[in-house]
């Protein structure tokens, strides 16, 4: 695993009123939002990222109106949804 360090001035926390706890679980789940949005990371490994199961991580990405379907063109999602 690797271990990643960054540098928050203490004014944002202040302005943002989170402990140092809050911000380090808004980075993690940030940082991985970004890799599965950005660079399709698995759901599982995004949730090992932001310290979630994978099923909180899939509530996230619902909260964050981030779909966890896929498709390519409309013939695929159709298939898919005769499929279900």
């Amino acid at each position: 695993m690797c271990q990643i360090a960054i540098n928050i001035p203490n004014e944002v926390l202040f302005d943002t009123k989170m402990n140092v706890e809050e911000a380090k679980q808004f980075v993690k789940c940030a940082v991985a939002l970004g890799y599965y949005t950005q660079s399709g990371v698995s759901i599982g490994y995004c949730a090992q990222i932001a310290g979630m199961t994978e099923e909180d991580f899939m509530k996230y990405l619902g909260k964050n109106h981030i779909s966890i379907f896929h498709y390519d063109d409309k013939t695929e999602f159709l298939e898919e949804l005769n499929n279900a």
